[in-house]
């Protein structure tokens, strides 16, 4: 149990002698003003209701019914309508970095998953070009939260889900054949929906290299499975770039080779809930919440085929079947729609899913600028900006922090500029470097980090002002990554990680470690060790390094 936990289980403890709940839970949030204290409460002011007093009379009450030395509490007051305002002393509260030291592979992690397994699906692009910059939000953000999931105790798989059957995996057939045909002297013809990007000739040009046979460009089933296999292995290579791995892959057209289209289909006619209207089968969805019945198979006078939900449809069902009873979803914000349908079609069902199933986290698109002006186009994908090209401006670590460090559902913009510069506006280079000074004084007074456990180190003397803003955001580590996880919010972290950097900044320049009386010295020392320990492991969750030297 940290220190939050045990004020808090002390509150609770107080609140039930006066006669709360059992089940009432006090929430604790740092002040806003550290002047007020360490940390804050409204407890006295959501039990008036349920103990028929005054807030200011239960604050009084708790206070008194309290054993404040036990956790490490040395003041508290009452403020306003009943807030009750805490100030530790600042030994117990230096002492909450003792467990950091002595295990650090443990520290911010959870059970709360309990070893239970979830799927993590996130970037499941059509293998039709390579992986965008939207692409690349996505695998930061699912990467990062399959992360977090594992940090509070889950099993946890990534899956990526290839979107190799339909139209435009057709269309990508077709724009092949066209630069085959083109290498073979014949006009360019790119089919309306076709692909134009210069990536395009190079699998045609590699195509024609494995088959001459066909230069003339007729096996257009020949050339389909060559391009989606290459453009696989493109994709393959940019998340190699962006350091990111996948358990499992998983393609759509195995979901028609296997039948379990077809079934999901059979199983929804015998549900009830489908109907035939002008040659089209739809779907009630409107039993489950949608606006409006959706259509599952087109009429024969439009094609006959399938609409793109079904088939997701039949892909969750295979998530529910391989024993993953949660699932998460990391997509771009235009899938909003698919989220009802896929419910929808699931409920129908009725095979034990529960409503809920998938969790759902929809991103917001991106905006690259450089020089400030918008870079819209890739050389090689030609209408727009890939992940490859930002790794190659800015390196794998900008990438992954400027991804992360916006709420998903917010624009981002992605300024280039900002990325490559060296500066304390740039917050991923502020944060790596917060890490890096801190590892610079060891290396400068060739001290070994091993040796620094914090046994018999006096912490009382962390006193100053910096010293306890500094300690007090390490020991919110724990609360942030469990917060991150639970809502699915990387940029919690990241935001974490900045303010515990200036605030890291802010003590190396306004207080030496090294040089100073030995109790002050080797009380800083645990004090860097801690901050060191601390940037490297949330760098660690969001896929970041952590270097030692800058």
């Amino acid at each position: 149990m940290n220190q939050a936990e045990a004020l808090r289980a002390e509150i609770a403890r107080a609140a039930r002698a006066l006669g709360a709940p059992d089940d009432s839970t006090p929430v604790l949030e740092r002040p806003r003003d550290p002047s007020h204290g360490d940390w804050a409460t409204n407890v006295a002011m959501t039990l008036a209701k349920p103990l028929g007093r005054k807030p200011r009379d239960i604050a009084e009450a708790l206070l008194g019914a309290m054993d404040l030395p036990s956790v490490g509490v040395i003041a508290a007051d009452i403020a306003g309508p009943g807030f009750l305002n805490f100030r530790l002393d600042p030994g117990f509260l230096a002492r909450g970095l003792l467990p950091m030291l002595a295990n650090p592979d443990a520290w911010g992690r959870h059970d709360i998953g309990h070893g239970e397994r979830v799927v993590v699906e996130f970037v499941s692009a059509n293998p039709t070009g390579p992986l965008h910059v939207g692409h690349g939000r996505q695998a930061a953000l699912g990467d990062a939260i399959s992360t977090l999931l594992e940090w509070t105790g889950w099993a946890v798989d990534r899956e990526f889900y290839y979107n190799d059957a339909g139209a435009q995996i057709a269309n990508l057939a077709k724009s092949t054949q066209a630069r085959v045909r083109e290498l073979a002297g014949q006009a360019l013809e790119i089919p309306e929906g076709g692909y134009h990007g210069e990536y395009i000739r190079e699998i045609a040009q590699a195509y024609i290299a494995q088959h001459p046979d066909d230069a003339a460009g007729d096996d257009l089933a020949a050339m389909q499975a060559f391009a989606v296999a290459a453009l696989r292995h493109e994709q393959d290579l940019d998340l190699q770039a962006f350091g990111v791995k996948f358990n499992t892959y998983y393609l759509e057209s195995s979901l028609y080779t296997d039948g379990r289209v077809n079934t999901t289909v059979d199983a929804l006619r015998a549900s009830g809930h489908t109907y035939e209207e002008e040659g089209a089968l739809f779907l009630r969805t409107t039993d489950f919440g949608d606006d409006k019945d959706r259509v599952m198979k087109k009429s024969a006078a439009k094609g006959g085929d399938y609409t793109y939900f079904v088939p997701d449809v039949a892909y969750h069902v295979t998530k529910w079947e391989r024993g993953y009873h949660r699932a998460i979803n990391v997509q771009g914000a235009d899938h909003h729609s698919t989220i009802t349908r896929v419910r929808a079609g699931l409920q129908a069902l009725d095979i034990g899913i529960p409503k809920g199933y998938p969790d759902y986290v929809l991103h917001q698109m991106v905006t690259v600028m450089k020089g400030g002006e918008e870079v819209k186009i890739s050389k090689r994908a030609g209408s727009y900006v890939t992940v490859r090209d930002l790794i190659d401006e800015v390196g794998r670590d900008a990438v992954r922090y400027f991804y992360l460090m916006r709420r998903g559902d917010s624009q981002l913009v992605f300024d280039i500029d900002l990325a490559r510069s060296q500066s304390e506006e740039n917050p991923v280079y502020y944060v790596q470097m917060a890490h890096a000074r801190m590892s610079g004084i060891f290396r400068v007074g060739e001290i070994d980090v091993a040796t620094v456990t914090g046994e018999g180190v006096e912490l009382a003397v962390l006193s100053e002002p910096a010293e306890l803003e500094l300690i007090k955001q390490l020991l919110d580590f724990p609360s942030t990554v469990r917060g991150a996880a639970e809502n699915l919010e990387p940029h919690r972290v990241a935001a974490w990680l900045l303010e515990t950097a200036r605030a890291g900044h802010t003590w190396y320049h306004k207080h030496h470690v090294l040089g100073e009386p030995e109790d002050i010295t080797r009380a800083r020392l645990v004090l860097a060790r801690a901050t060191q320990l601390g940037l490297a492991a949330g760098l660690r969750i969001l896929g970041l390094s952590a270097p030692e030297r800058m």
